[in-house]
């Protein structure tokens, strides 16, 4: 999330317009980007094509099998389950609900602060003090026990809830960062110019101020979907999810309950955690990595170590 901040204090970055192709080359000779990126894409392809890394015999992860609780194994990559399913295939069809949990839940947070962060900066005044105290109030309160009590009587099990959970608890932070950014940029004279043609404010503010805090949003979005990832895990390790439903944080839970490690098998507890690890790690990766693109600070910086090195 520290990228996120680091964010916030270059509104010149999303000002000035890189072109696309000078972009791409940027993200290209950015390592944080190119790992980022590739660990990514292997997630987004594990998730739309499970089918394709699974050997056939084991194509349905929630078969019960003959073989409880067994090492792993030349025909079980990883072991097998209290019920004999193999850990390998829920490893791989899980990455599909934990992929759309911090897609879904990161682009409704980012969505939710735009909104409010953009229009209390823009609009000011009245509609200003309500929007901050309202920020205000939700970045002091305890976060992770907020999530715990909404997971539990809003509907336990419910992807749906889970996601509407992580939504509310995790659009503040970014509404903050948006407000501070936004109004950098109020009286900028391309906005005055805006407001002299006798421009709407809706119009203003989707056409003028939001292309210029691109880098912000994309920022804000993928520390979004980091929270969201650990989170969701940590509530349906915690039993607050779906028991049935593929997912890492399921498979953690299940692990625990059925004494993975107690019984010899650090497979099957390690793997959908270090598979947690890795998405965070992507999107991490490429949080600081699109900071350091669009932050003009930084650059001195990339250059002098580039310098050094040679």
């Amino acid at each position: 999330m520290s990228a996120v901040v680091a964010g916030a204090s270059a509104p010149v970055a999303g000002a000035t317009r890189r072109p696309r192709g000078g972009l791409i080359r940027a993200i290209l000779r950015n390592r944080k980007a190119v790992v980022g990126a590739a660990l990514l894409l292997l997630f987004i392809l594990l998730a739309a094509f499970p089918g394709l890394f699974v050997p056939g015999a084991h194509h349905d992860p929630q078969a019960i099998g003959d073989l409880p609780l067994q090492h792993p194994s030349g025909s079980h990559w990883l072991g097998t389950t209290g019920l004999g399913q193999d850990v390998y295939a829920q490893l791989i069809y899980s990455t599909r609900e934990s992929l759309v949990i911090a897609v879904v839940a990161g682009l409704g947070a980012t969505i939710l602060s735009v909104i409010i962060g953009v229009s209390a900066a823009y609009l000011g005044g009245f509609a200003d003090d309500g929007l901050s105290m309202l920020t205000d109030i939700f970045l002091v309160l305890p976060t992770f026990p907020l999530i715990i009590v909404l997971a539990t009587y809003a509907g336990k099990g419910n992807l749906t809830v889970i996601i509407i959970v992580l939504v509310l608890t995790g659009w503040s932070y970014g509404a903050r960062q948006m407000r501070a950014q936004a109004l950098s940029l109020r009286n900028r004279d391309f906005l005055e110019s805006a407001r002299v043609r006798g421009e709407r404010r809706s119009y203003i503010i989707v056409v003028e101020v939001l292309p210029t805090m691109i880098s912000l949003i994309v920022a804000n979005f993928l520390g979004a979907a980091l929270y969201s990832v650990l989170t969701a895990a940590g509530l349906q390790f915690l039993g607050l999810g779906d028991p049935n439903s593929l997912s890492w944080g399921t498979m953690l839970y299940w692990a625990q309950n059925q004494g993975a490690l107690v019984n010899g098998l650090p497979a099957w507890a390690l793997s959908p955690g270090l598979a947690v690890a890795l998405l965070g790690v992507s999107f991490a990766l490429l949080n600081y990595a699109f900071d350091e693109i669009s932050n003009p600070a930084l650059r001195p910086v990339r250059r002098r170590r580039a310098r050094s090195a040679s």
